[in-house]
């Protein structure tokens, strides 16, 4: 076979599928997270702040197993880490108090960018766990957290930013990428997978404004924490569920919807809710900064 194969957003060629399977074949006792680490390191597969691209990796050699290319050795279930909360074991969030009043009156708010393992994580976790539709049990890769309090200090709102959907044509259309320059370019974007405000905060306008003051700051907080910029920002908006209000009024920009495919769905038999596509540019000239060829 001499076919390119396209997997993970990686052209794997036959010499790269030889290196995989003789690796397997020399290394019998490795587990796949040995491989895979193996892997990256071998290919240069990393983040901009070096830490091993390993989820992306597992993925990978996983879709070429269930392709048929690749014969892994079995998971080791009794070594399987069991799914933990994404919140400290015995963490309890503060007092649920009931809000119903205006925005003027929880002004000014508070943004908070939690550190890894803090109370504040705990919080943003214990929320979207717990009250969010989508639940959340944890994020890999480049991502940010973000927990709103009042001038109190009462928590009224979470978000989550991470990686930017694979590809979506309305998206891409409106970028105009072509698909190597996408897959260049992609960790230069960021999804908003996660709004929540809390169930028992009732503050009109509240959503919109939080959305405006996070994206002003999105994009120095990006920098700093992984050492590079995002120049623009998307968002799914289950259009059955809800009506896109609070993105509309922050000035987000519609540019289309999804097929309603997910993205395993490989034989276009596998139907998710149709989804609305919304966009927050970080920089005026985005895409020409997202167009750039990093050669």
């Amino acid at each position: 076979m001499n076919e390119v194969i396209r997997c993970q957003g990686r052209d794997i060629l036959p010499s790269d599928l030889s290196w995989l399977r003789a690796l397997v074949a020399q290394h019998p006792d490795w587990s796949r997270h040995h491989i895979t680490q193996h892997l990256c390191r071998h290919w240069g597969w990393q983040t901009h702040t070096g830490h091993l691209k390993t989820f992306a990796a597992r993925s990978l050699i996983d879709k070429l197993e269930q392709r048929g290319l690749l014969q892994l050795p079995p998971i080791r279930v009794a070594c399987r880490r069991s799914l933990r909360p994404p919140f400290r074991k015995g963490f309890m969030p503060p007092d649920s108090t009931p809000l119903d009043t205006s925005l003027k009156n929880v002004m000014p708010l508070s943004i908070h960018l939690p550190s890894p393992h803090s109370d504040e994580a705990s919080c943003v976790g214990y929320y979207l766990h717990h009250y969010h539709y989508l639940g959340f049990t944890r994020t890999v890769g480049e991502h940010l957290e973000y927990l709103v309090r009042d001038r109190s200090g009462q928590d009224l709102a979470c978000l989550l930013f991470g990686s930017a959907a694979w590809a979506t044509a309305p998206r891409d259309t409106c970028i105009g990428w072509e698909p190597a320059i996408r897959a260049a370019n992609l960790t230069c974007m960021t999804n908003n997978t996660r709004f929540l405000i809390l169930p028992w905060v009732r503050v009109p306008h509240l959503a919109s404004h939080i959305l405006g003051r996070v994206m002003r700051r999105l994009r120095q907080d990006w920098i700093e924490r992984y050492g590079h910029p995002v120049h623009l920002v998307e968002t799914f908006v289950e259009r059955d569920r809800f009506k896109g209000i609070c993105y509309k009024a922050a000035n987000w920009l519609h540019v289309g919807h999804t097929q309603g495919r997910s993205r395993q769905d490989r034989h276009n038999d596998r139907r998710v809710p149709v989804k609305e596509i919304y966009l927050y540019p970080l920089l005026r000239n985005f895409r020409q900064a997202l167009c750039r060829s990093q050669a």
